[in-house]
């Protein structure tokens, strides 16, 4: 297995170029979907997965979230990015209690190692730090994903964000107590 060091996303360890062998591949069945104010689960069937624009994009989006206050954390292996978490630096709800998780993601071959807990509990704890009383998540809906979530311990948000239910409509709006 490979040895894996966490450390802060920084410009100097970080660039556009970076998640070019990040394998966001994710062969989904089945998905949670509202339904008459409940969550439901329902066939729903695709693989996603980041071409080298895509990727290009999302590290684009790492550095400007850096740029402008954020935090994000990376799980290294050999100098790759194996997993990453992402806050903006922007509070969201009424109260600003949330930090919000913009990115989270662990790379296919890295996945079911514990990497994605504990990117998650860093990302809390840089949370604290700023100050927020929450983590907000705007969540893929897909079963696995949201049984992680719900693993760690998060519950549907109870502020959603409009921005992220509008520009996500199938996401689940999660939160997670600090």
């Amino acid at each position: 297995m490979d040895e894996l060091i966490y450390v802060p996303l920084t410009r100097e360890n970080f660039g556009p170029r970076s998640l070019d062998k990040f394998v966001r591949r994710q062969h989904v069945r089945q998905c949670w979907r509202r339904e008459g104010g409940a969550l439901v689960l329902r066939p729903v069937e695709y693989v996603e997965d980041w071409d080298i624009p895509q990727r290009r994009g999302v590290a684009g989006s790492v550095l400007a979230a850096v740029s402008a206050g954020g935090a994000a954390i990376g799980a290294l292996a050999r100098g790759e990015v194996a997993g990453f978490a992402v806050l903006s630096g922007k509070p969201l709800g009424s109260r600003g209690q949330y930090a919000d998780l913009t990115l989270f993601y662990v790379s296919e071959p890295f996945r079911g190692r514990g990497v994605g807990g504990r990117l998650f509990r860093m990302a809390c704890a840089a949370a604290r730090a700023r100050g927020a009383e929450k983590l907000y998540i705007s969540a893929h809906s897909a079963a696995e994903v949201m049984a992680a979530y719900w693993a760690l311990g998060c519950v549907e948000a109870e502020e959603p964000d409009p921005r992220h239910s509008a520009e996500e409509p199938w996401d689940v709006q999660l939160e997670f107590r600090l």
